[in-house]
């Protein structure tokens, strides 16, 4: 009997390794991929447009920071739930899932770590709920793999400071209520603040002709003199170590994320192979489909592993930096490899909108360079097991 995957392939049966929990949690996400993004992504994505009513929808399915404390209106799960729903979403979009694991890893996350308990009561149920959409402040004009350059500043001006500089690539920017921002002091030490919409000499300019995740917004924040009240400050981090603990956690998301994207390619080439007759038979009868798809499903099948142990790593407080590094760059080589593979074998309808392939591969040629560019995440491992800093 031919392999048949039941919604997602499976070829080492790791749904043994998850609980009813974990596979009632992605039946759930996978339902209101369905219903709420399939049906009208292409339409978005041709129109370059982000759909804002969708950030309500995706507090009230609990997309947004799932594994903060549920006293905070968050979900209250464990890692690999939290990686079960960025695959789901990303098997709808990438773009999709960059919303949610901005919100949930780089604006709830911070604020939970390294926040007041004021802060954490003031910002983050409104923030799981999707009342308010969040952005994170990091990467610079000048400074995007060098983060410890940044330009951006604050000065003690006594009751209140003073904000000065400009972060690019910020995907939620230009619909954010609250910004996380990473700036440095008068003695260059890098610390977090909240920036709040409406402060006065704060902008967000949207980016336009993206080619990549056009479903999502993506934007400058621009900061003129804004004055950040002292309790805006995160009082418990202070140093780099702060934005690249939240890089540990969104890079682990987009580790899961990033095969939900393969998964939606290798299921839409398989079953195009079959139903697409050339020279009198299904396409899927040829040797070189066959290998192709064979890959595809190894490739899948060994990421799939690898984020569920990261995953249970993770739940168990044991994770590194490095190892989520390697799973990031792996899933995200490996999921812009199949959607190109099945490319091909979908041939000339594989470029347009009645299939979701060039959408992906399109979105993944920017989830393999943010967070982390597929060659820094290489010279992250090449510098563990060696002891050698390459990028110095």
């Amino acid at each position: 009997m031919a392999y048949e995957p039941a919604g997602a392939p499976d070829y080492f049966n790791i749904d043994d390794l998850l609980t009813e929990e974990h596979i009632l949690i992605r039946q759930t996400m996978r339902d209101f991929v369905k219903r709420e993004i399939s049906p009208k992504i292409e339409q978005w994505a041709q129109d370059a447009h982000f759909p804002s009513e969708i950030v309500k929808k995706f507090g009230d399915v609990g997309a947004f920071g799932p594994t903060i404390p549920t006293e905070y209106g968050g979900g209250g799960l464990d890692y690999i739930s939290y990686g079960i729903i960025m695959q789901e979403i990303e098997r709808g979009d990438s773009g999709m899932r960059s919303t949610a694991s901005v919100q949930g890893s780089l604006v709830m996350y911070p604020i939970y770590k390294y926040g007041s308990e004021e802060q954490r009561k003031k910002y983050l149920p409104k923030l799981a709920s999707g009342e308010w959409l969040g952005c994170f402040g990091l990467t610079e004009p000048d400074f995007g793999s060098n983060p410890g350059g940044m330009m951006t500043n604050i000065k003690d001006m006594g009751d209140h400071y003073l904000l000065n500089g400009s972060k690019m690539w910020i995907s939620n920017s230009p619909e954010c209520q609250v910004a996380v921002v990473w700036a440095k002091n008068e003695e260059g030490r890098i610390k977090g603040l909240i920036v709040e919409r409406g402060m006065e000499g704060f902008t967000t300019p949207e980016i336009h002709n993206k080619w990549s995740l056009r479903a999502s917004c993506t934007g400058e924040l621009v900061f003129d003199n804004v004055k950040i009240p002292k309790e805006n400050i995160l009082p418990n981090v202070d140093g780099l170590r702060g934005p690249l603990g939240c890089l540990d956690s969104a890079r682990y998301g987009i580790s899961w994320g990033a095969i939900g994207a393969a998964i939606d390619c290798y299921e839409s080439a398989l079953k195009y192979s079959k139903e697409r007759i050339q020279f009198d038979k299904p396409i899927g009868g040829f040797q070189l489909t066959q290998k192709k798809l064979a890959e595809m499903l190894t490739e899948i099948t060994k990421a799939q592993l690898m984020v569920w142990r990261l995953g249970t790593l993770m739940n168990e407080g044991k994770a590194t930096t490095q190892q989520i590094s390697m799973a990031k760059r792996n899933s995200v080589d490996m999921a812009l490899h199949i959607a190109r593979e099945a490319r091909q074998i979908h041939g000339g309808m594989g470029i347009t909108g009645e299939y979701p392939i060039m959408r992906h591969m399109m979105n993944l040629e920017s989830v393999i360079t943010y967070e982390g560019t597929h060659d820094i995440h290489l010279l992250i491992t090449g510098a563990d097991i060696t002891g050698i800093q390459a990028f110095k």
